[in-house]
């Protein structure tokens, strides 16, 4: 009697939180696609980001919803996905040492880039065109350099080796992300000897907001 009672429990749990339950009790599938939404997620923003700037350079016209620019949104939801699922991680503690600490710097990470986004777009919408350097640009591309490196700690930490298949775009991502950042900041500091240059591609200039 005890085993059919338990037999109709299970069957009575819905489907969708069967998966879920499933899901959750996988650690190793949850932190492949952390690793993967993470690594992606970063990359593509960087590469939306690039595009932005050729977007520039041929003088196309720029307003918040172009197609490069939902590219680099989609990366930070992908790198949002991935911390929200290491969280789940953190939580029922299956993350220690440096695994748990790029996880927690994703976290972060991504937290940075989602309310620095709307910032952007409230940017936006009371200035219009905005330059590199501006309130909301050099925190979101600081929460980028965090994700990017806590994908790195995870790649390097797990012991996946198809997984660490992507640790060379891992890097590559980290070195263009701090790389990207620490340039938009030297403008602050030499900002009309650097901005000339550059003022025609990016129409506004250094434009500091």
């Amino acid at each position: 009697m005890i085993v059919n009672t338990n037999r109709e429990s299970m069957s009575a749990v819905p489907p969708i939180q069967k998966l879920s339950t499933s899901f959750i009790s996988k650690p190793h599938t949850i932190l492949t696609l952390v690793s993967i939404l993470v690594i992606f997620g970063t990359a593509l923003v960087i590469s939306g980001g690039i595009w932005d700037a050729i977007s520039h350079i041929l003088k196309e016209p720029d307003f918040f919803w172009t197609i490069q620019h939902v590219s680099v949104y989609i990366g930070v939801v992908m790198t949002a996905s991935a911390a929200v699922l290491g969280s789940i991680l953190v939580i029922k503690k299956h993350a220690t040492g440096s695994l748990k600490k790029g996880i927690k710097t994703i976290i972060v990470g991504s937290t940075i880039q989602i309310v620095a986004g709307f910032g952007d777009s409230i940017s936006h919408d009371v200035f219009g065109i905005d330059g590199l350097v501006s309130l909301a640009h050099q925190p979101l591309e600081f929460g980028l350099v965090l994700s990017a490196l806590g994908g790195f700690l995870i790649i390097k930490s797990i012991k996946n080796q198809n997984l660490k298949k992507i640790l060379p775009l891992s890097i590559i991502t980290l070195i263009f992300t701090i790389s990207w950042l620490g340039y938009n900041l030297s403008l602050l500091a030499g900002a009309t000897i650097l901005c000339l240059p550059i003022y025609e591609i990016f129409s506004s200039g250094c434009a500091i907001l």
